[in-house]
């Protein structure tokens, strides 16, 4: 009899909570095995986030600078003069 039967023969008498954690249990070693898969979802979630934030800093300066600008905007400060 093959391991795979005899796992499966055993699951079948547990209950279906246990077999649930069974299957927990699996997906979570399946997961040790292919680290691939949740480095990408990870790395994924974190790109996410990142644009997440660069989204809410778009545009949060809207509103700051008053338009049209005053005549003397060009005109040399007089806090300048001494380096002039």
């Amino acid at each position: 009899m093959k391991i795979s039967e005899i796992v499966s023969a055993k699951i079948e008498k547990l209950p279906l909570e246990k077999q649930q954690e069974v299957l927990d249990f699996i997906e979570f070693l399946q997961s040790k095995i292919e680290p691939d898969t949740i480095d990408k979802h990870v790395l994924f979630l974190e790109v996410a986030k990142e644009i997440t934030t660069k989204q809410k800093l778009a545009g949060s300066m809207k509103g700051t600078f008053i338009l049209p600008l005053s005549k003397d905007f060009d005109e040399p400060l007089e806090e300048f003069e001494d380096y002039m």
